[in-house]
């Protein structure tokens, strides 16, 4: 039986889908050191896994997005999510952190389907009807992310980090069985369209070259270079630097999650009450800068108390879920046939900007502060504001003029 668009369960089903590069991140988040421990890694080393699996995130939708546009968003998602399944697996059995990065890198191909979620949603719905599904879509996501921190802690503590990504195959299996079984073709699919390298090129150039969509392709890229940062720096500072047990680092990173949660669901109350996609994003984009100067500041004079540090981050979150939604929306909108090859050039810009931020952080660690962390969110946050302030909103501008 196929299930309805309009539906709850179609909703559930797209955030299921959504999340699953995010519960890839976040439930192996508290096992990076006994990963490392037991591979014979550090842990920073270890963090490395992140950046490949975001790597591979970032360049698979290159692929995904155009080959979606020709033959439909559901052989794609379909074939990407049992890429995760088989890659989860793999990841569960390696022997070695050479070995692992390589898995990690193939399960994040196979999740990297899943950035079709929003070209679907943009096949089936407009306007206001959009933001709100994107909304939903994303508080879906975040009650994943939500409990997968704490997930991962508690699974570390019953077995080990293999039996992490044993449960990732798991969820993977039974998503996959649900996408067979309910998810219909969304594309609108034009039969005597090519899938010509020449093709695929002009596409990805008309989007690069669209001024509204490529510049909030670069405010929602900012956006998730900062919060990858403090993904990859939160584990590595509250757990190596501050001392803290994985499990009580899961509850302080559920409680981020959660903000990004509260964004989204007060984004949605806020498209019910009329309130303009420029005005969230605007405020939510200057409390992320704001947030993230804040907690650059702190660290560098030496003062980073855990309930301040958590504060901060909340703040972030927060930030986050509400500008998002609106900052994919307006990505989407404006090339409404390509709308596959939008996703997968917004995906990987932003997952590439995930993975540089990640990596960086990773990098210049240095192993006692959160020093690093916030010297990478700082400068994404604000180049998230500016690019809004200086590109985005001069373009739409620009556009309604004409």
């Amino acid at each position: 039986m196929r299930i309805q668009p309009a539906s709850f369960a179609f909703t559930l089903l797209l955030g299921l889908l959504a999340s699953v590069p995010y519960s890839g991140i976040d439930m192996s988040l508290p096992a990076l050191a006994a990963t490392g421990a037991a591979l014979g890694a550090p842990p920073a080393d270890v963090g490395f896994t992140m950046s490949v699996f975001m790597l591979s995130l970032a360049t698979a939708p290159l692929v995904y997005g155009p080959v979606s546009d020709r033959y439909g968003r559901r052989p794609v998602v379909v074939f990407g999510v049992t890429l995760f399944v088989v890659g989860s697996l793999a990841c569960a059995l390696a022997q070695s952190l050479p070995v692992l990065l390589v898995c990690r890198f193939g399960q994040g191909c196979g999740a990297a389907s899943t950035t079709l979620t929003f070209a679907i949603i943009r096949d089936l719905f407009e306007g206001d009807n959009a933001r709100a599904k994107m909304a939903n879509v994303v508080i879906a996501i975040n009650v994943v992310t939500l409990i997968a921190p704490t997930a991962g802690a508690a699974l570390l503590a019953l077995g080990s980090w293999r039996l992490i990504y044993t449960i990732q195959f798991v969820m993977g299996l039974v998503l996959l069985i649900a996408l067979v079984t309910g998810f219909a073709e969304s594309a609108k699919i034009d039969q005597t369209n090519r899938l010509a390298p020449s093709i695929i090129g002009r596409s990805y150039l008309q989007v690069l070259r669209h001024p509204i969509s490529f510049a909030y392709i670069l405010v929602g890229a900012a956006a998730g270079g900062t919060v990858m940062a403090y993904v990859t720096g939160s584990s590595l500072f509250f757990i190596n630097s501050m001392g803290l047990r994985p499990n009580r680092y899961g509850l302080i990173f559920s409680a981020c999650s959660g903000s990004v949660m509260a964004g989204a669901f007060l984004d949605r109350r806020l498209v019910a009450w009329n309130v303009s996609p420029a005005y969230v994003l605007m405020r939510g984009l200057t409390v992320s800068a704001v947030a993230s100067g804040l907690l650059l500041a702190t660290t560098l004079v030496g003062w980073v108390p855990l309930l301040l540090v958590v504060s901060l981050l909340v703040a972030v979150g927060l930030a986050f879920g509400l500008t998002i939604p609106n900052a994919i929306r307006a990505t989407m909108h404006p090339l409404p046939q390509i709308a596959g090859a939008v996703g997968a050039v917004s995906g990987s810009i932003q997952m590439m900007a995930g993975a540089v931020s990640s990596g960086l952080v990773a990098c210049l660690y240095d192993g006692r502060s959160a020093l690093s962390m916030a010297a990478v969110m700082t400068p994404c946050s604000l180049l998230a504001l500016a690019s809004y302030l200086l590109i985005a909103r001069p373009a739409e501008r620009r556009v309604f003029a004409s």
